[in-house]
Order: C-alpha cells, then sequence, then structure tokens
C-alpha cells in the first residue's frame, strides 16, 4: 500500500480547505453547476472554479455558504488583450466573483515583453484589490522554459497578486512537483502563495503538493481525494 502519511497532520476539514473545486468545461450543464456548489457546500472546499458565465448561477447556489466562487478569465489560453481581460475581471467581480485566476498572455512572455507582463499583471491585481477580491495569476507551466517560469516568478514577487499557480489543467500538462518547488524557491519571502493545478487527481499527488507548500489545489476530483482521504484516515 502506498504510503499516503502527510508531514502536516490534516483534519478533513483542513484538507477540504485547499481545493478549488473546478468545473470549467465548455459543456457544463447547470445540474453539473448545481453539483459543484452542492459537494463543494458538503466538503468545505474553498472554492468554485469556473468560467464568468456562471458566476451569478454559482452565486445563487452558494447562498449562505463559505464557499467563495472563482472566475477564470481569458480562459484557458491567455490570448485575449489586456483591455478585455481588465473588462472580464470587473464584470466577474460584478457578478460576484470572489476569486479571479487569470492566464498570463505568453506571446508576449516569450517576446521578451516583460513591461507588458508586469503591467497586465499588476492592473489585475489593482482591480482585485479595489473589490477586495483575491488575484491568481496562471502560468500555464507546460509551455514555459525555466528560466521563463523564473520571470514571472520574479515579476509577480514585485507585483504582489495574492496567488501564482502553475496550469490551466487544459494544456499539454500540469502541475508538477519540480515547478512547484522552483515557483516556491523563486518567490521566497515575496508573500505570494502558489496553487497548484492540472492532473491532481489522487489524495497522494495531493498531500505531495501540501507537503511542499502550496496553498491551494484546483482539481475536478476533489471529492475523490477527499472521499480517499477519508477511506484512508486512520493511516494519517
Amino acid at each position: 500500500m502506498e504510503n499516503l502519511k502527510s508531514e502536516k497532520v490534516l483534519t478533513a476539514k483542513e484538507l477540504a480547505s485547499y481545493f478549488d473545486h473546478t468545473l470549467l468545461r465548455a459543456n457544463a450543464t447547470v445540474s453539473e453547476f448545481k453539483k459543484l456548489c452542492d459537494d463543494s457546500k458538503r466538503y468545505g472546499f474553498c472554492m468554485v472554479a469556473i468560467n464568468p458565465a456562471p458566476v451569478k448561477l454559482c452565486k445563487t447556489f452558494l447562498a449562505g455558504s463559505q464557499v467563495h466562487v472563482g472566475a477564470a478569465i481569458a480562459f484557458p489560453l491567455g490570448q485575449t488583450t489586456l483591455e478585455d481581460k481588465l473588462s472580464e475581471t470587473r464584470n466577474a467581480i460584478k457578478n460576484g466573483a470572489d476569486e479571479i485566476d487569470y492566464v498570463v498572455n505568453l506571446t508576449k512572455l516569450k517576446a521578451g515583453d516583460t513591461a507588458y507582463i508586469e503591467s497586465e499583471m499588476a492592473r489585475i491585481t489593482d482591480i482585485c484589490r479595489e473589490f477586495s477580491v483575491v488575484s491568481k495569476v496562471i502560468f500555464e507551466n507546460c509551455y514555459l522554459t525555466e528560466d521563463e517560469k523564473k520571470t514571472l516568478c520574479h515579476i509577480a514577487a514585485k507585483v504582489k497578486p495574492d496567488f501564482i499557480k502553475t496550469s490551466t489543467g487544459f494544456g499539454t500538462g500540469g502541475a508538477t512537483l519540480e515547478d512547484v518547488a522552483l515557483m516556491k524557491k523563486e518567490t521566497e519571502g515575496s508573500g505570494v502563495k502558489i496553487k497548484a493545478a492540472g492532473g491532481i487527481r489522487t489524495l497522494k499527488t495531493a498531500l505531495e503538493m501540501i507537503d511542499l507548500g502550496v496553498s491551494r489545489i484546483g482539481s475536478t476530483s476533489s471529492v475523490a481525494i477527499m472521499e480517499e482521504y477519508m477511506a484512508h484516515s486512520p493511516l494519517l
């Protein structure tokens, strides 16, 4: 049997609080969003991660609960203009989003236009601060060199969004332990937290990410992970 013991002693409530429970498929139905929200309330997940269109719907489903609604901006490609990203961010917040996860413009990054990347990050983060909304920056590490990952980390350490995030889950790869370790090292002391997302489907992987220091985990498998936790809880 796999060793599922974490360096941290976590209660079920504490483990659940790491999760941004995710439903970002284009063909998601209203009943699926209702289940997403019901499951999130049942387990005590931190947030539901959704596209901007169903923000009002999920806000209604989650009324009276502590579960946040998170909107994914310029998702999953990041290839909208800065003006579009700012408008989408403001509109999502107006509709009730408590958190914003936006995707970086990787074309600008790969062109070496770090001024654009910093401006994009700062302006979206500033809107979030204005409305006391949590800000998260999605890197999409599967498409980046190590130097590009470090560049984004250093910009984030300067701008100070609430979180930097490994992946959308829609790219060619998801969160890796190596990327999380790099992001943690390159932002050390900045106060910026790490969110791991993409391919986290088992309790073992979730605990490994937590042990590395992530503060959030984005997953479509949050319920399955919690059920696995409960099945193995005597070992934890």
